[in-house]
């Protein structure tokens, strides 16, 4: 028989009403800003499918842009976060979107800039608040947030998964899964780990001087 935690059986700790298009969406945003350059100075929110349908009755809107200014599911902000956003000078909008063959709870977020070029994360809301993140600026993925992941892009070329490999290796750290997109010459590695990332194995990794994008994310889980 399957095992069931009991956050799987009642639900993520959040503001309500739904797991799915609240606790979710919140998450969603947080991953996506923890992604993106940072000084954004607004921020378009693609809604697809039920998330396009439902999203002011069910709190998404508040939810997802609470999540981008780095606010958790259970925080309470989230009821606020039109006036918080106000405050910061943090501008958005919410567009109605149809983005093709993708799960019914996904948004496309356009991080917008003054000083260079826009940056997106696609990613749906799977249900009980799980994520997947699916699409960093136009590079196919999939990783959920519920473990520690490196996300890098580079310019593909020999060696580099052997020297991000051997790093953890010697550090310790086992990579529970990892996955490599390639469009034309630039490559984008996702990998998972079974153990937190450490100070130290941030810096060995950041030695390596062939990337052009390098974010070290905390897992989602430790949200709540």
């Amino acid at each position: 028989m399957e095992n069931y935690n009991l956050k799987s059986i009642l639900g993520p700790i959040m503001i309500g009403p739904s797991s799915s298009h609240t606790a979710g969406a919140a998450r969603l945003g947080r991953i996506a800003m923890k992604l993106a350059p940072k000084g954004f100075k607004k921020v378009s929110f693609y809604l697809h499918g039920s998330f396009r349908e439902t999203y002011k009755g069910h709190g998404t809107d508040k939810a997802i842009l609470a999540g981008v200014m780095d606010f958790f599911p259970d925080s309470e902000e989230i009821k606020h976060s039109f006036d918080i956003a106000e405050e910061r000078g943090l501008e958005y909008e919410f567009i109605k979107s149809d983005l093709g063959y993708v799960h019914p709870n996904t948004v496309k977020m356009v991080f917008h800039y003054d000083d260079h070029d826009d940056f997106y994360v696609q990613g749906s809301s799977i249900g009980g608040g799980s994520i997947l993140i699916k699409d960093i600026n136009g590079a196919d993925v999939e990783f959920s947030g519920e473990k520690p992941t490196l996300v890098a892009k580079y310019i593909d070329k020999k060696g580099i998964i052997s020297r991000i490999t051997a790093t953890f290796a010697i550090s310790g750290m086992n990579i529970a899964d990892l996955h490599v997109d390639r469009t034309g010459k630039v490559a984008t590695l996702i990998c998972e780990l079974d153990s937190d990332f450490d100070e130290a194995t941030i810096n060995d990794i950041s030695r390596i001087d062939d990337f052009l994008f390098v974010k070290y994310l905390n897992p989602v889980k430790e949200d709540n």
